[in-house]
């Protein structure tokens, strides 16, 4: 039997690589990215669907990358174009530190909630039977250049973010990870993960999924 798991985020799911010029995009291959480093560690009896957005929040519209970077809206649109899934990985909350969605921990969380209620309401249920949801807390922003404006006070809030979604995961009965627990983020640009931080996470999240199913 061929088990299926879709990874849903933002850059860092997508495998942006750190920003050193304002405008420029650059992404990791396969080989690097850490969904594939954990679909590779994994083995042959699981099948992946990449859903990573740079850009993406838990729930909130961007007033400069656009509406669509709603999380909300975007799960709704994954779950409905894939599966049955068996699994479900939800690492998002870097974009919601970003100072003009006024973040603090509590309302960060709550959009986490939003994501989880979608994911577990009956209608997906009766979709994706048996989906278990994984979510993984992504590691404390650093305000560096060149996009330390952006992410002005993040600081001081994206370290809480790990307990109050260790604590919201446990009340809603779904699998929890710190990722900050084995990476950091790039000391280029304060938000983005180096190869070698891939690797770590997609191997440590291997072992995190074998536990859970």
């Amino acid at each position: 039997m061929v088990r299926s798991i879709l990874t849903f985020g933002d850059s860092n799911t997508h495998g942006t690589q750190p920003i050193v010029t304002l405008g420029e995009m650059r992404r990791f291959g396969s080989d690097i990215r850490w969904p594939r480093v954990m679909a590779r560690a994994l083995g042959p009896g699981w099948e992946l669907v990449e859903e990573g957005l740079p850009g993406r929040t838990t729930q909130d519209a961007d007033p400069v990358m656009g509406a669509h970077m709603n999380g909300q809206e975007g799960l709704k649109i994954a779950l409905a174009s894939h599966g049955p899934l068996d699994l479900l990985t939800i690492m998002l909350g870097t974009n919601d530190l970003k100072h003009r969605f006024a973040p603090t921990p509590e309302r960060i969380t709550a959009g986490l909630a939003g994501l989880l209620d979608i994911a577990l309401h009956r209608d997906m249920a009766a979709r994706h039977p048996g989906l278990r949801v994984l979510v993984i807390c992504p590691p404390p922003v650093r305000e560096v250049s060149p996009l330390r404006g952006d992410f002005h006070g993040a600081e001081a809030h994206g370290p809480a973010l790990a307990e109050a979604y260790r604590a919201l995961a446990a009340a809603r009965g779904v699998g929890f990870f710190d990722a900050g627990s084995v990476i950091e983020v790039s000391e280029t640009d304060g938000v983005h993960f180096e190869a070698p931080a891939h690797q770590a996470l997609g191997a440590a999240v291997a072992e995190v999924v074998r536990g859970m199913v």
